[in-house]
């Protein structure tokens, strides 16, 4: 069998399309199913469109995505081939130059160079949608190049499809249109055809086309809100394909090994945002606690404490979540807690004498807690009457809370809370205190009591 040689060519026309990468994860699948090459190849034959920071974008994309093609390369730097081809066709009488009235000024003439349709009928099986004809009539004699040194995308896409030996053209079903023009300039140049298949569209819920504009439907803003690739791809991978069993969670490798053209959909996929999010909270908790701690401080641009990562892991659907809990819920860790008399007496309900009575008895019992970061646990554990080698907020909930039994939870738990993290709202404080440890905790309880 012929080597599969696959490829995606995107256009650094903007930020790229959510299905763009879908298809190269297609490719990319099939490519690596079989054993075979896969490639990206930027089409910057639009030269009034292309920006030099899309191209730079869209490798940074593919790396992010993690689907690092073994091969990459723009159409530009193909252009001395493009005009020998072009010229091939020219002599061989395949095309011919027509002068033609300019577009936005026809009193001025330019050249152009069409191909010579041989007006056939022309049939093709795609891999997803079966038997396809076209009357290639109706095509006329089409617009190849705008000047011999200035070729357009489908005779660009044909030549560099057919010197890299691509076996396989897989992409989106808006292409099927081009298949034909396509084929004619294949057959004109003597390359051989390859095989065709393409993929349905992605929808918005409303089930018109997603898009960027509209949707905001670029990789750049998912990653910017803080969805990982893993999840991407999961997701990209189940929309418009179908494993054939119950199994929701793919890793790349997975999905490599069950992958195949046969399971893909004809109709259109609808791109459901809340089940993007579950897919990204699914596969964020499945990264070990380093893992997930490294992306969070590269996402948040901040250190993040090896404790605390279980419980914004549990709860942050994305690393945008986990940073809005960071800077808002568990601010305390770093910022000097700001201490509000009369939320510390839940703004009247409770009784300042009380209270400090129940502050002084928690701090006595904290200050016999060995708990929080090592760098807190010295050689007092050796003295101190709790003493456990895996501390955990259960064990401090144990020592503290039959003391808020006996006095009423509400009473005393509600200003250990706030003495704590100087918040209205935050974790428990049995969680505080395994957090920040108990010299901290301590020290805090004293600020509250202060103010009393």
């Amino acid at each position: 069998m012929t080597k599969v040689v696959t490829r995606i060519a995107p256009s650094p026309t903007g930020q790229m399309h959510i299905g763009t990468v879908r298809t190269a994860l297609f490719n990319y699948l099939y490519a690596k199913q079989h054993s075979g090459t896969y490639f990206v190849r930027i089409e910057d034959t639009d030269r009034e469109r292309n920006k030099e920071e899309w191209v730079d974008a869209i490798w940074e994309d593919f790396d992010w995505c993690k689907l690092p093609p073994d091969a990459k390369y723009r159409t530009s730097e193909r252009l001395e081939r493009h005009v020998a081809l072009l010229n091939t066709l020219l002599e061989s009488g395949k095309a011919y130059v027509s002068k033609e009235p300019k577009k936005d000024d026809p009193s001025q003439e330019v050249e152009v160079v069409r191909l010579k349709n041989p007006n056939t009928t022309i049939t093709f099986t795609d891999l997803v949608r079966g038997e396809i004809t076209f009357d290639t009539s109706e095509l006329g004699d089409f617009v190849i190049a705008r000047s011999i040194t200035d070729p357009l995308y489908h005779f660009a896409v044909v030549a560099d499809d057919g010197d890299a030996g691509v076996t396989h053209v897989l992409r989106a079903e808006e292409h099927i249109s081009n298949t034909p023009r396509q084929i004619l300039l294949l057959e004109a140049l003597g390359f051989t055809r390859p095989l065709y298949g393409h993929f349905p569209l992605i929808l918005a819920p409303d089930r018109s086309k997603l898009s960027k504009r509209k949707h905001g439907a670029s990789i750049e803003k998912y990653r910017e809100q803080g969805f990982i690739p893993e999840a991407i791809l999961n997701y990209l991978a189940l929309l418009g394909w179908n494993p054939g069993t119950e199994q929701e969670l793919f890793g790349l490798e997975e999905l490599v090994a069950v992958f195949s053209l046969e399971r893909v959909h004809k109709g259109g996929a609808v791109f459901d945002i809340e089940k993007l999010r579950w897919f990204n909270h699914e596969h964020l908790k499945r990264l070990d606690a380093a893992e997930y701690k490294k992306r969070l401080e590269a996402f948040a641009n901040t250190t993040v404490g090896d404790r605390i990562i279980p419980l914004v892991r549990e709860r942050a659907v994305t690393l945008q979540e986990a940073t809005n809990l960071l800077t808002s819920e568990f601010d305390f860790l770093e910022n000097p807690v700001p201490y509000d008399t009369a939320l510390l007496l839940n703004k009247g309900k409770l009784d300042a004498a009380t209270t400090k009575k129940h502050l002084l008895a928690l701090k006595d019992l904290t200050a016999n807690l060995v708990v929080g970061d090592s760098s807190t646990q010295d050689m007092r554990h050796w003295f101190l009457p709790y003493v456990w080698e895996n501390d955990s907020p259960d064990v401090v909930k144990g020592i503290l809370m039959p003391y808020a039994d006996q006095g009423g939870r509400g009473n005393v738990l509600w200003p250990l809370r706030v003495a704590l993290s100087g918040k209205e709202k935050s974790p428990d404080p049995f969680t505080i205190i395994w957090l920040i440890g108990t010299e901290e905790a301590t020290r805090r309880i004293e600020a509250a009591l202060n103010l009393l």
